[in-house]
């Protein structure tokens, strides 16, 4: 073989043993962002906790406000006012049979806060007076529908106190139409002596009606009253003893059917 052939041959075998160019296999800058976007996605979570903590702010708009009307809605009712026309009497339940409260004269005013379901007097609430008591309708001018007043209720213990207490051997005897009742002397002094409260339901023509009765001291201690069959519910009646200070507790009226 020639030189030249053998040169050739030496050159293309060492050209095929030795390596190729090297490859760059090896590439830091293409790993380097994959842990970078690893740590940016562990990160991530802790700015939802951010946006969960400025959500909790809402339940502190709880509409308690929109209750507000409903309170600013109950002054929005006026009592109907009144005017005394004659010199009269105000007492402390809605009939001429219970005691004296005060006196009245042309031209004091006041204010009705309640009415009577069984008959037509007004609780009212006089300016010269710092408690409550009760008139006919007759002897004020209302301004007013009385009307949209509400009915009160009559609690005669609430008033002052009384230190006898009721009547007894309370007893009530029919003949015919006419029931008597009878009960035993309360023994007070002639300073306190107020008599005597009757509080009765009768039935008369038909009807049931509402009947109220004093005496004016503790010596008369019968009263007879006409009552009659044919109305729905029977006939009841309470009495008291009545002293300066106010009512004792009621004694029940055994009535008798007719």
């Amino acid at each position: 073989m020639r030189m030249y052939e053998i040169s050739l041959l030496i050159l293309t075998f060492v050209s095929a043993c030795a390596p190729s160019t090297p490859q760059p296999t090896l590439q830091p800058s293409a790993t380097a962002p994959l842990v970078t976007a690893t740590e940016e996605l562990t990160e991530t979570p802790e700015a939802t906790l951010t946006s969960t903590a400025t959500a909790e702010p809402t339940p502190t708009s709880t509409p308690t406000i929109e209750l507000s009307p409903t309170v600013t809605l109950t002054p929005t009712f006026a009592f109907p006012g009144v005017t005394v026309n004659k010199q009269a009497h105000c007492r402390y339940g809605p009939s001429v049979a219970y005691l004296h409260a005060a006196d009245l004269y042309p031209g004091d005013v006041g204010s009705v806060r309640g009415r009577f379901l069984y008959s037509n007097w007004l609780y009212i609430k006089f300016d010269k007076l710092n408690y409550f008591c009760w008139v006919a309708p007759s002897v004020v001018d209302a301004v007013g529908d009385i009307s949209t007043v509400a009915y009160k209720e009559l609690d005669l213990q609430s008033i002052g106190s009384n230190m006898y207490g009721p009547p007894g051997n309370v007893t009530a005897v029919r003949d015919g139409n006419n029931v008597t009742i009878s009960w035993n002397r309360v023994e007070m002094t002639l300073d306190d002596d107020r008599g005597y409260l009757l509080e009765l339901f009768v039935c008369q023509d038909g009807f049931l009606y509402w009947w109220t009765d004093s005496y004016p001291d503790q010596h008369s201690t019968s009263y007879t009253v006409r009552d009659e069959a044919g109305c729905n519910q029977p006939s009841s009646g309470n009495l008291y003893t009545v002293e300066k200070h106010g009512f004792s507790e009621p004694a029940l009226i055994p009535w008798p059917a007719p």
